[in-house]
């Protein structure tokens, strides 16, 4: 536990960060690259979709994502990709600044959480059963996911930010958005029935991937608001999705990204299947938390409990610095940064050396990956950093993680008071 004075001088180091960043983001607004935009661009995806792929087109496509990596600002222009305003990032810039709002009462930041929240009422993808929302660019993986196509992952992060409007007015209008997004999830996704007892849903509704990660942030958010309303067919639903992953958890408390099935029809490389990295971790991990939460299940806490082992023991290198994968530290990418300082603050709930963690990974980053107008670097390799601003991977991860690592601390503040008095 930290001292009142240690308490006070983490939270105003984090407040210094988060000021600064939030200048950025006054200055530069919502709208901002991503590290997938320039990849949806015509030429990209013609090189991309092109499966008889000749000597010459192989090289051509190499030195244009070279090109693209090495000179991301140019690229962009060059290419004429623009700025877009990111689904994700304002759900959750919205979720960020409202619980900066709730421990600092500054109405700016609730004046902003509004705003993102409007900016999602006014955007949502059109002609699916429920309210839902997906990335302002064309996206090549497996198969091409047009742009504006809703996915399970963005429409339950916006859905948070719903969530988190409920709990802080009691309004039921978010509430029932809540409950439309539920909608979305059982109605617009496609659910592979595994077995009587899991499911599994697809990262979008064009899509059949098996994707962890994906089906357990539905999973959770179709538990918590189905809780809440009384509803049986979404609460049922997170289950059966809940019991899927947590069958194929590994026996080191590892997930991977995919989860392999029998039934894989995009014949995907075995390498490729067993992938493990951080964010994507740290999003099962806190899917989790929050199912386990929600239901008091003793399986979900043992699967919750293994899993930290492993993210702790094999995802940082000396409790500090966020890898990228277990055998690979480099290259350090803010993504991992944001969601070290976000899984460890919100686990600290459960797991105390959680937030010691989140110190190290919190202090590691601003040293290492801010920069001096406020915005948050792209990625660190041993040798160069890519200073790109970008603003749903970087910017919105950052402030999401550093308004609940500022929460965290002062939750633990509150509780030592508590415990003097």
């Amino acid at each position: 536990m930290y001292s009142a004075m240690a308490i006070d001088n983490i939270t105003e180091e984090i407040m210094q960060s988060i000021t600064r960043l939030d200048g950025w983001i006054t200055i530069n607004g919502w709208a901002g690259y991503d590290p997938y935009d320039v990849r949806g661009h015509p030429w990209v995806l013609k090189l991309s979709c092109n499966r008889n792929q000749n000597r010459a087109s192989r090289l051509i496509k190499g030195g244009l994502l070279l090109s693209i990596g090495v000179f991301p600002q140019a690229s962009r222009k060059l290419l004429r990709v623009k700025k877009e305003t990111n689904a994700k990032a304002m759900g959750l810039f919205a979720s960020a600044y409202l619980k900066l709002y709730e421990h600092v009462k500054e109405e700016a930041y609730l004046q902003k959480a509004y705003e993102c929240l409007k900016w999602l009422e006014e955007n949502k993808s059109e002609g699916y059963a429920g309210d839902c929302w997906g990335y302002p660019f064309d996206w090549q993986t497996l198969v091409l996911i047009p742009k504006r196509t809703p996915t399970a992952v963005v429409s339950s992060i916006c859905g948070d930010a719903f969530w988190d409007f409920y709990e802080f007015s009691g309004d039921k209008k978010y509430l029932s958005t809540c409950e439309t997004i539920c909608n979305f999830l059982i109605s617009s996704l496609n659910i592979d029935h595994v077995n009587a007892n899991e499911i599994c849903f697809s990262y979008t509704p064009i899509d059949r991937f098996h994707v962890h990660n994906a089906n357990l942030f539905a999973a959770e958010f179709l538990i918590r608001v189905g809780k809440e309303s009384n509803n049986e067919e979404f609460y049922q639903h997170g289950i059966k999705a809940l019991n899927y992953s947590l069958d194929a958890q590994n026996k080191d408390g590892s997930f991977y990204y995919w989860a392999l099935s029998e039934n894989d029809i995009y014949n995907i490389a075995d390498s490729t299947l067993k992938n493990i990295d951080h964010y994507h971790t740290g999003f099962v991990l806190r899917s989790l938390y929050s199912i386990h939460k929600s239901t008091g299940d003793k399986r979900v806490l043992e699967a919750l409990s293994k899993g930290y082992q492993f993210y702790r023991d094999r995802l940082f290198e000396d409790k500090t610095v966020p890898k990228l994968r277990p055998d690979s530290t480099y290259p350090i990418n803010i993504h991992s940064c944001a969601e070290a300082v976000l899984c460890m603050s919100t686990l600290s709930d459960i797991f105390p050396d959680a937030l010691e963690y989140a110190r190290n990974a919190f202090l590691w980053t601003r040293d290492n990956m801010q920069d001096k107008d406020g915005h948050f670097y792209y990625v660190r390799t041993r040798k160069r950093v890519n200073k790109m601003s970008y603003v749903r991977w970087g910017q919105a991860w950052m402030m999401r993680a550093m308004s609940q690592y500022y929460s965290s601390i002062k939750g633990q503040g509150k509780q030592s008071e508590a415990n003097r008095n």
